[in-house]
């Protein structure tokens, strides 16, 4: 027997021994962004340390007519520019906090208004759009309209976009959610069939622990990740998953009262959730960056870092799921 060739396997086994586990995880091929509104975050020293190459930015409908609505979205841009950073930029209300809710947009308005600003950042490099965000939950003019957010979505693949990706619809993991795609799927048509990709926001599923407790209860009223794919799969099959905004919420109203520690184990579930679904999801944009002013945990707060910069515990075991994540 050719003894280089007895001895070759057991050098091989030798090595595969002595490599380090973190070395032969696995990647996870999810691509990671964080979402933020203040530009700031592209010049924090913890930021940089990430080498993270996506973020999120949401922008108002109308924004093309508010000058200030469009001097802080061209200072977002600009600094993701500079630091090599894509954008995704995803089409809101222009009131999130109005009661009642602002009057939905008309198709010709949507047309008209929206397509300025697409026109507008496709120049500075945009190529990832959201049609409509968040656009079941009731703080948006859509929740109650599935068929013109499909209007909107068949509105916006007319626009001159070459090279974008669309996030057609983008639902929340709450209850309801598969009669509205149901509903979109039908209003949209062949449009909604041969749609590319489908955003989710989990905060549900990230933060109740839905996989972890298994209550019918509340798998009932936070439907998941599993059953918003299943409901889309049912009129389209090739359809990619983007986690468009997702993340451990340090506070939130009374389920979730200020703990920077059940945050950082929230997140440390978020990338240990995604190994289950990375053959259907493509991305996942953390939300945010900085948490509120005045010490923090002010109303919605879900940030990795304070909002002087300080590091959070959250921050730590976002870097740690990073580790097997894509960038």
């Amino acid at each position: 027997m050719n003894r280089r060739l007895f001895y070759m396997p057991l050098i091989a086994l030798g090595l595969a021994v002595a490599m380090p586990a973190s070395a032969s995880a696995a990647k996870i091929k999810v691509a990671v962004g964080i979402g933020d509104q203040s530009p700031q975050m592209f010049s924090d020293p913890n930021w940089k340390s990430l080498e993270l190459k996506k973020t999120r930015y949401f922008i108002e409908w109308n924004a093309i007519d508010q000058p200030d609505q469009l001097a802080k979205a061209d200072a977002f841009i600009d600094a993701a520019r500079s630091a090599r950073v894509s954008v995704l930029v995803h089409i809101s209300t222009d009131d999130i906090n109005s009661q009642p809710r602002r009057p939905l947009p008309s198709v010709a308005q949507y047309k008209s208004k929206v397509g300025a600003l697409v026109a507008r950042y496709r120049g500075l490099g945009v190529r990832d759009w959201g049609v409509w965000n968040e656009a079941n939950h009731k703080s948006q003019p859509t929740a109650k309209n599935p068929k013109r957010a499909a209007q909107f979505y068949k509105t916006f693949r007319r626009f001159k976009c070459s090279g974008c990706k669309i996030v057609a619809l983008d639902v929340l993991d709450q209850a309801g959610v598969e009669t509205y795609i149901a509903r979109w799927l039908k209003a949209a048509g062949s449009a909604g069939r041969s749609a590319r990709v489908v955003g989710i926001h989990n905060y549900s599923e990230v933060n109740r622990r839905l996989k972890e407790k298994r209550s019918r209860s509340s798998l009932k009223r936070y439907p998941g990740t599993a059953r918003i794919i299943k409901a889309v799969r049912k009129k389209n099959k090739k359809a990619k998953f983007w986690y468009t905004e997702t993340g451990g919420v340090a506070n939130f109203g009374s389920a979730f009262p200020c703990n920077r520690s059940r945050q950082a184990s929230r997140t440390k579930f978020m990338f240990d959730m995604i190994k289950r679904y990375d053959k259907d999801v493509e991305r996942l944009y953390s939300y945010n960056w900085f948490g509120t002013a005045n010490g923090g945990c002010n109303g919605f707060d879900a940030g990795l870092v304070e909002s002087d910069g300080a590091a959070r515990p959250a921050l730590a075991a976002f870097k740690r799921g990073l580790k097997n994540s894509s960038r």
